[in-house]
């Protein structure tokens, strides 16, 4: 029988491991949460019967050395499996509960995803210390410009994100959206609750362009607007690569999704060329189906 866990007083916090430089939930600790009645066998088995809904960024096993490691960082080694375990990404999470039919399953996974987003604002509210140590650094070497380039503002043409840098990523790029005045455009075919989450504090009219009905649903949709009534997302395949362009001024090509920022290398590159940018504007309109200059 599984282990019983008081959902009001558990802190999924807590249960959110670092792997490898990307935020992960074991599949012991999700089966516990969606009060799954054959435990793992229950997550593994929906996973394995939707192979094409969980790529590896979403999920993937690693060894009983590596849970034990996992789990003796949070005081407890409990829940061995000589065949390993899988652990899920927060894009697996979320694809898992719309799988899993355990009628906890969707209550639970809000408060998993508002966990992850916890974390992630702690990053992000706690960037200027990384700053401040980047600055000492410079101070005793002064011709490292590694740190620098980390951690300062994104006032550069072109950006190169290391695997890793999920921190320096996410900032960079609220960053981009925290100077918008009015409005902000974002065409991302697998926007999701994370670029919602980066949002939250933004003061201006949002677009959001994109394909993706699964990940970006109704519902997220109108939870968040019933909280800051500013978005407007429409549907359409028509773009592949990514943009976020800040009151048709500032136009940024970002080489992955938001919600895959730092974990493959990858680019961010500010647009410059006035006929490139017409031109993508005059697409957009296409789309939106106008637009005013």
């Amino acid at each position: 029988m599984n282990e019983v866990i008081e959902k009001e007083n558990v802190d999924i916090r807590n249960m959110i491991y670092e792997f490898r430089g990307v935020e992960v939930m074991l599949d012991s600790d999700l089966a516990k949460l969606y009060e799954c009645k054959n435990g793992t066998k229950e997550i593994n088995q929906a996973v394995k019967n939707n192979k094409n809904k969980f790529p590896n960024n979403f999920c993937f096993r690693i060894t009983e050395q590596d849970y034990v490691s996992l789990k003796s960082k949070k005081l407890t080694s409990k829940g061995g499996s000589r065949k390993g375990h899988t652990v899920f990404t927060e894009e697996g999470v979320a694809m898992l509960a719309t799988i899993i039919h355990s009628k906890i399953a969707a209550e639970i996974s809000i408060r998993i995803m508002e966990a992850f987003v916890s974390m992630r604002h702690y990053l992000i509210d706690n960037k200027n210390i990384y700053k401040s140590l980047n600055h000492i650094n410079n101070k005793i070497l002064e011709h490292d410009e590694k740190f620098d380039e980390l951690f300062s503002k994104f006032d550069k043409k072109e950006r190169l994100l290391l695997t890793g840098e999920k921190c320096n990523a996410y900032s960079s790029t609220i960053d981009i959206l925290n100077s918008a005045k009015n409005e902000i455009i974002i065409i991302d075919p697998y926007a999701d609750i994370i670029l919602l989450s980066l949002l939250e504090e933004i003061k201006c009219n949002i677009v959001i362009i994109t394909n993706n009905s699964d990940r970006l649903n109704n519902e997220l949709i109108e939870k968040y607007n019933n909280k800051y009534h500013n978005l407007k997302v429409i549907r359409d395949n028509t773009f592949h690569d990514r943009f976020i362009i800040i009151d048709k001024k500032y136009y940024y090509h970002f080489g992955t999704s938001i919600n895959s920022l730092g974990e493959k290398i990858s680019m961010i590159i500010k647009l410059e060329d006035s006929d490139v940018k017409e031109l993508l504007l005059n697409n957009i309109k296409r789309v939106i189906g106008g637009i005013n200059d």
